[in-house]
């Protein structure tokens, strides 16, 4: 295993102890940021961790956090790697008491995620990707390489969906010619890792997210057989612009499948 991604497992892990400390005993602290997202406690001291662990063993690899100050564009665009971290991925899932909340972790090597670390610690389970090299689960027994799922064209196309938003929400892009079959998951994350080892096909996130939802999930995704999108069906971007912040996006598995039949661009009037 290469030494980076080894120091990005380590870290997310490391986090994700201390972000079950909080969460077994339920004494956190929660906020509301400015853009109305939820934010505990247990974020601020999961970030410390990873940040203090990364720039410990990795001084010469700049950090981007969602919990941390970023920088201008112009101290950042010339940079040819940096980690980028969500210290929890569904903090709305640890509030409620659901486990589906993760760590991630990825690097960021010229321009596209090149490592990605998806650490859910309330189920024990670390997804891991590195470019060219495959992508794998591990629950704490075995490791194994995942893959996305096979598609004859005949079965319904299972489509992970968020606890929190309306079905409806998400309909608005999909082709309703098709069948589907809903599976509900918590974070961004971990619905990006149910397609990586077959068991949904694709997810719709219809709304605000940063590029630090996306970075580790879209190494773990393309690796196994996937990608990520934007909702116009169009590559993501990294670092590339002066916010951070994503479009709407898609979470696409077998890559045989016509998605461009799938995902309709826009055909309404969005709502939230």
């Amino acid at each position: 295993m290469d030494n980076l991604l080894e120091i990005a497992i380590s870290a997310a892990k490391k986090a994700g102890l201390e972000v079950m400390d909080y969460y077994k005993d339920g004494n956190f602290e929660e906020f509301t940021k400015d853009d109305q997202s939820p934010l505990t406690s247990a974020d601020l001291a999961a970030n410390t961790v990873l940040t203090d662990m990364l720039t410990q063993l990795t001084p010469d690899i700049p950090i981007i956090s969602e919990e941390s100050t970023y920088l201008p564009l112009a101290e950042r665009e010339h940079w040819n790697q940096y980690w980028l971290l969500d210290p929890i991925d569904g903090t709305g899932e640890f509030i409620a008491g659901s486990g589906d909340f993760a760590v991630n972790v990825a690097l960021v090597t010229n321009g596209w995620p090149s490592i990605g670390v998806i650490h859910a610690p309330a189920h024990n389970l670390t997804y891991f990707a590195q470019t060219g090299k495959g992508a794998f689960k591990d629950d704490g027994n075995e490791t194994k390489q995942i893959f996305v799922a096979e598609y004859d064209g005949k079965r319904a196309l299972n489509v992970g969906v968020s606890r929190r938003q309306k079905v409806s929400v998400m309909g608005q892009y999909l082709n309703d010619e098709l069948d589907y079959a809903h599976i509900p998951l918590g974070s961004c994350s971990l619905k990006s890792c149910q397609i990586a080892e077959g068991t949904t096909d694709c997810y719709l996130r219809i709304g605000p997210t940063g590029e630090w939802d996306t970075g580790a999930s879209q190494c773990i995704l393309e690796e196994a057989g996937g990608t990520i999108l934007d909702s116009e069906l169009q590559d993501l971007s990294y670092n590339k612009r002066d916010s951070l912040m994503n479009p709407d996006f898609v979470g696409l598995g077998n890559q045989a499948i016509d998605w461009s039949h799938v995902i309709i661009k826009h055909r309404c009037e969005r709502e939230y």
